[in-house]
């Protein structure tokens, strides 16, 4: 039985415009040629669009409006972290026969009047909202969307999709303990205008190193503020200004754990005989750096997915209490976080 898939491969047109037309939806331009050509076609192939008790679930699902807001104001297509979740939401959505109605990010104050005139000008049904962002524009969305769900996103009031970045960093630092080091660096960035020890993957950090009995040194948390050239800078600074080095170095991102390793190169440590790095996202990259960076496989392109159909579950009132769903973290070791010589670690403890 012919599915509205194969009516847009033989029309050479999305799903989701299939959909439209066959919905008379004429809130979204669609050619009178096409129209026909997507009837005909229908006609062709026998397409029954009265169908229901046949029909699978997924194809029954009403073409809802989605729109989405990520917290990174800028390359949000090209960064290695938001890039993959929204892939992810791109992916369900498609084969849900709908697409986003936009994407969305708050750089300045003014930029939240401009969201409020996408989401009345796409009569937006359903909101995703990636990581945390401007308080009184998120606010806004809560009041005017029908539906929002997060993305790891901390609100006990909305239904959320996550990773345990806490239990994952407190899992990597208690890792680094085991193999013998003692004085751990962290380098990270706060949550929005937290501040900057109150992030949860420093507070995973703060918890392996409590929990081992272990000092933190104020020298060595350094707020990078999510900047890859700060991490660089301020490593290499902490570097020429500390006699006392840390034998490993955890960094709350890939990339600034990347950045970081380039100051430790450039101050003549070899990785990882003098100084071992771990980093958290898996993204692309790491894999190929020198030596190979050690890392939390985060399910970026699965919590995309499931944040949509979590999104359509409730849209459908499939649900009535916000749920949280926690997707499973993987600790990827590589080169870069080899066990230290033991007498090394203790000629320096």
């Amino acid at each position: 039985m012919a599915k509205l898939k194969d009516i847009a491969e033989r029309v050479g047109v999305s799903i989701s415009t299939v959909s439209r037309v066959m919905k008379n939806d004429a809130n979204r331009s669609v050619s009178e040629e096409t129209r026909k050509k997507i009837w005909d076609t229908a006609a062709e192939l026998g397409y029954n669009k009265t169908r229901s008790s046949t029909t699978k679930k997924d194809e029954q699902t009403t073409a809802y409006r989605i729109g989405c807001v990520v917290a990174k104001p800028q390359n949000k297509y090209n960064n290695p972290y938001f890039s993959v979740i929204l892939e992810g939401i791109e992916k369900e959505l498609s084969r849900r026969g709908m697409r986003l109605e936009f994407v969305f990010s708050i750089e300045n104050p003014t930029d939240t009047e401009q969201l409020k005139h996408l989401v009345h000008e796409h009569q937006i049904n359903g909101m995703l909202v990636v990581e945390r962002i401007e308080q009184e524009a998120y606010q806004w969305i809560k009041e005017h969307v029908q539906v929002v769900v997060g993305v790891d996103l901390s609100d006990a009031s909305i239904p959320v999709v996550h990773y345990d970045r806490t239990a994952a960093v407190q899992e990597v630092v208690s890792s680094l303990i085991e193999q013998g080091h003692r004085r751990i660096a962290y380098l990270g960035g706060s949550e929005s205008d937290d501040h900057f020890r109150s992030e949860k993957r420093f507070l995973g950090y703060q918890r392996a190193m409590l929990q081992a009995d272990l000092p933190i040194d104020d020298q060595w948390v350094i707020d990078v503020k999510w900047d890859v050239s700060l991490s660089y800078e301020l490593t290499k600074q902490a570097f020429a200004q500390n006699e006392e080095l840390p034998t490993a170095i955890f960094a709350a991102s890939d990339m600034m754990a990347i950045a970081a390793m380039r100051a430790a190169n450039e101050q003549g440590l070899k990785i990882p005989e003098d100084i071992a790095f771990f980093g958290v996202d898996d993204i692309e990259v790491s894999a190929f750096t020198s030596p190979p960076l050690s890392t939390v496989h985060v399910p970026k392109l699965e919590m995309g997915i499931f944040a949509v159909k979590l999104l359509l579950d409730y849209l459908e009132h499939q649900y009535a209490i916000p749920v949280k769903i926690t997707i499973p973290h993987q600790i990827i070791v590589r080169q870069s976080s080899g066990t230290l010589l033991s007498e090394k670690v203790d000629a320096q403890a």
